[in-house]
C-alpha cells in the first residue's frame, strides 16, 4: 500500500463519546480524523426513553455532595475501579457545564440552579435530563462544534482492523461503505468510541443502526474487563424504545397472544391479588432495569414474566392502553399501594383509560409512538425483555488506555461500571472518558511508525481481506448466521442464563467462525458483511467464555442477570425458572478480565483499584500542573 492517509489521532465512531473526543484533540491542536460508519446512525442519536437522563455531581440545593462522595456511590456498584470511578465524579461538572455552553437544553430554575431528581442507584438526586432524547441533543450539539473545528470526518467509513506495529497501535484499515475500497489511516494514538456491543443480541432496544464494534479491540489484544455484566430492561420491539417511567406508571394491561390470537393477562399467574400486581406495574415503571435482586419480591417479577412468555412459551407480549388490567372498568385508589395511589393522585390521573393517564402525566410519551406509526389510543404495543447497555467492555486505566500502547476505549464500549451503576451515568462517562484519553494524548501522544513499516503492516491486513472476493471456496449466508446467532444468544445467555446452555452456545459461535473464515464473500458490501459476522461472533464469544467462568465460580445473580439452578429457590409461579443461591458478594471486590490467547480465550480475576487517596496541597497540584506532571 504505497498511499495511506496520516493523522496524529483518530476517533472511530460519532456518537456522544466519539464527537466530544474529536472535539477535544483538535481543541488541543491534535491532527485529528473521525471514521464512522455514519454520523447519524449511532445509539446515542438514536436512543432514549420516557425522561433519558444525565447523572453529575450536584449543582443545586442544599445537600452536600462533592467528587469523593460520588465517586464512593459510583464504586459502591461493585467490581468498579476506583481511578475511573474519581474521573467520573471530579470531571462530571466541567464536561455537563460544556455541554450546556454548547446547548444541550439541561433545565435550571430561576437562579441557574440545575436541579436534580434520584435516578436508580443515586443516594443524591444528582440525576438531570433535557427530555426523552438528551443524548440526541448531546450528538447534535458536539456535531456542531465539530464542524467548527479542523477534524477531518470520513463518514461511511466502516474499521476493519487495528493496525499495529510491533505491541502498538499504528493506525487502522477502514472501508469506504461507498466505493467498497480500502484506505489505510495512520496514527500512533487510536480512540475507539464504537459504543457496546450491541448486534450480539436478537432482544434489543439498541438502534438497529447500531452493533457494534469490540472485536476491533479483541483481536488487537486489548484485554476486557466485566463481561457479563449488563442492564437488560423492558422494550417495545418496533420502534425499538425503552418502556420505563410513565409507559408503566399508568398501569396499561400486559397480555401475551399466541399464533391463534388467544390472549392471556399472565401476571395472575404467579401474583393472584390484583392490587399486589398494579403495584408491581407500577413498580416496574420507577425500576425499569431487570434487577435479579428483585425477582423473589419484586418489580423484576414483570420482567421474568414476559420473558417466560416470549422465549420459553412462544408468545408475544404487548402493552395495551386502551384498557384497565384484568378487565377493572377503572382503578380503585384503595386497591393500590400508596406509593402508586399517592402519585397518581398527585398528578391528577385517575382518569378511565392508560393512555388517557399518559396524555395528562407525560404526553410527549404518548406523541413519540404515534409520529412512528404506533397509536397507543387504539393498538396494543409489543415488548420484550431486551439488552440495553453493557457495563463491562475494553479493559482501561483512569485515563482510558486499554493495554495495548496507543488504543483508547471510551463511551459504552470502555468497561468501567461494574455490576450497578445510577442511571445515566453512562452519558457522563463518556463525556470525561474522552476529555481524559484527549488530554493525555495531546500531552503525551505517541509517534508514528515509518512510512516503509506502515506500508508493509497495511498492506498485509488488505490482502488478508482482498483474499475474501478471490478465495476458491463457497459463499456463505452472513445475514441467516448472524440472526441465528443473535437469537441464540438472547435464549441463552441474555438476562436468564442456562450454564448448560451458553456452553453449547459457545460451541456453536466457534463452529460457526470458523466455517466464515474458511468461506469466501463476494459481491458488492460482502467485505463490510463479513466484518459484521465476524465481528459478532468473536464478540460473542468472548463474552460467553467470561458468563461461563463466572457461573463455574458460582458467583450468583447479580445486577440484571439471573443464572438458572435446578436446585436453586423459586417463586410460585414460575417454576420453569430457577435462581441461584445468593451472590457471592466477595467477587465484588474483583474485576473479571478477559484476553483473547491464540484462538480461546483466557480468563482471570484481579483486585478493583481503589479510589486514589487524596492529594488535594494546593502548591504541589499547582506545580505538577504548570509542569504537566498530572497528566499521567
Amino acid at each position: 500500500m504505497s498511499e495511506f492517509r496520516s493523522y496524529s489521532a483518530l476517533v472511530v465512531g460519532s456518537g456522544c463519546a466519539g464527537l466530544a473526543a474529536a472535539c477535544r484533540l483538535a481543541e488541543a491542536g491534535v491532527r485529528t480524523a473521525l471514521l464512522t460508519e455514519g454520523l447519524t446512525l449511532g445509539t446515542s442519536r438514536n436512543t432514549g426513553s420516557d425522561k433519558q437522563t444525565y447523572y453529575k455531581l450536584s449543582l443545586s440545593g442544599s445537600e452536600p455532595d462533592s467528587p469523593r462522595a460520588m465517586a464512593d456511590d459510583l464504586f459502591a456498584g461493585g467490581a468498579v475501579d476506583g481511578d475511573c470511578a474519581l474521573s467520573e465524579a471530579a470531571l462530571s461538572a466541567r464536561a455537563f457545564s460544556d455541554l450546556v455552553t454548547l446547548g444541550v437544553p439541561f433545565p435550571h430554575n430561576a437562579y441557574g440552579e440545575y436541579v436534580g431528581y434520584k435516578t436508580d442507584h443515586d443516594p443524591r438526586a444528582r440525576a438531570t435530563s433535557a427530555g426523552p432524547l438528551t443524548s440526541r441533543f448531546m450528538t447534535e450539539a458536539l456535531e456542531r462544534r465539530l464542524h467548527e473545528l479542523p477534524v477531518d470526518v470520513f463518514d461511511g467509513f466502516r474499521v476493519l482492523e487495528i493496525l499495529k506495529s510491533g505491541n502498538k497501535t499504528a493506525g487502522v484499515l477502514a472501508l469506504d461503505l461507498k466505493t467498497d475500497k480500502m484506505i489505510a489511516f495512520r496514527a500512533p494514538d487510536v480512540i475507539l468510541a464504537t459504543g457496546g456491543p450491541a448486534g450480539i443480541y436478537a432482544d434489543s432496544v439498541y438502534p438497529e443502526s447500531q452493533t457494534g464494534s469490540t472485536s476491533l479491540a479483541i483481536l488487537a489484544g486489548a484485554q476486557l474487563s466485566n463481561l457479563t455484566e449488563w442492564q437488560f430492561g423492558l422494550s417495545s420491539v418496533a420502534p425499538r424504545w425503552n418502556v420505563s417511567g410513565t409507559y408503566f406508571q399508568v398501569l396499561p394491561r400486559l397480555f401475551s397472544r399466541d399464533e391463534d390470537g388467544e390472549e392471556r393477562e399472565f401476571l395472575t399467574e404467579i401474583v393472584k391479588d390484583h392490587g399486589e400486581a398494579l403495584g408491581l406495574l407500577f413498580l416496574k415503571g420507577y425500576q425499569w432495569p431487570f434487577d435479579s435482586g428483585r425477582v423473589s419480591d419484586g418489580s423484576s417479577i414483570v420482567d421474568i414474566a414476559v420473558y417466560r412468555e416470549t422465549v420459553l412459551r412462544g408468545r408475544k407480549v404487548y402493552l395495551d392502553y386502551t384498557k384497565n388490567p384484568f378487565g377493572l372498568g377503572e382503578i380503585d385508589p384503595d386497591d393500590l399501594p400508596a406509593e402508586a395511589r399517592d402519585y397518581l393522585a398527585g398528578a391528577d390521573a385517575f382518569l378511565p383509560t392508560p393512555w388517557e393517564r399518559l396524555e395528562k402525566m407525560n404526553s410527549p410519551a404518548l406523541d413519540f409512538y404515534e409520529k412512528r406509526g404506533v397509536d397507543l389510543r387504539r393498538e396494543p404495543l409489543r415488548i420484550a425483555l431486551c439488552v440495553q447497555h453493557h457495563n463491562g467492555g475494553v479493559a482501561v486505566d483512569g485515563r482510558w488506555r486499554t493495554n495495548v500502547p496507543g488504543l483508547f476505549a471510551i463511551g459504552e464500549c470502555a468497561g468501567t461500571h461494574g455490576v450497578r451503576r445510577p442511571g445515566g451515568s453512562a452519558l457522563n462517562s463518556g463525556q470525561v472518558g474522552a476529555l481524559r484519553a484527549a488530554e493525555y494524548i495531546s500531552v503525551r501522544g505517541g509517534e508514528p511508525c515509518s512510512d516503509e513499516e506502515f506500508s508493509t503492516v497495511a498492506e498485509t491486513a488488505e490482502k488478508k481481506y482482498s483474499s475474501l472476493r478471490d478465495k476458491d471456496a463457497p459463499e456463505i449466508g452472513a445475514d441467516a448466521m448472524i440472526k441465528a446467532a443473535r437469537r441464540r444468544m438472547s435464549d441463552c445467555a441474555g438476562a436468564i442464563r442456562d450454564p448448560d446452555k451458553m456452553k453449547a452456545a459457545l460451541s456453536a459461535a466457534e463452529e460457526d467462525e470458523r466455517k466464515a473464515r474458511s468461506a469466501s464473500f463476494k459481491g458488492a458490501g460482502a467485505t463490510a458483511k463479513y466484518s459484521e459476522l465476524i465481528d459478532v461472533l468473536t464478540t460473542q464469544r468472548a463474552v460467553l467464555a467470561a458468563m461461563i467462568d463466572y457461573a463455574a465460580r458460582s458467583g450468583g445473580s447479580r445486577g440484571s442477570a439471573l443464572y438458572t439452578d435446578p436446585n436453586g429457590e423459586v417463586r410460585p409461579g414460575l417454576e420453569e425458572i430457577f435462581r441461584m443461591s445468593p451472590e457471592d458478594e466477595k467477587l465484588r471486590g474483583s474485576v473479571q478480565t478477559v484476553e483473547m490467547r491464540g484462538e480461546d480465550f483466557a480468563v482471570w480475576w484481579r483486585p478493583v483499584r481503589e479510589i486514589p487517596p487524596e492529594d488535594g496541597f494546593f502548591e504541589n497540584v499547582w506545580r505538577g500542573y504548570r509542569e504537566n506532571k498530572n497528566v499521567k
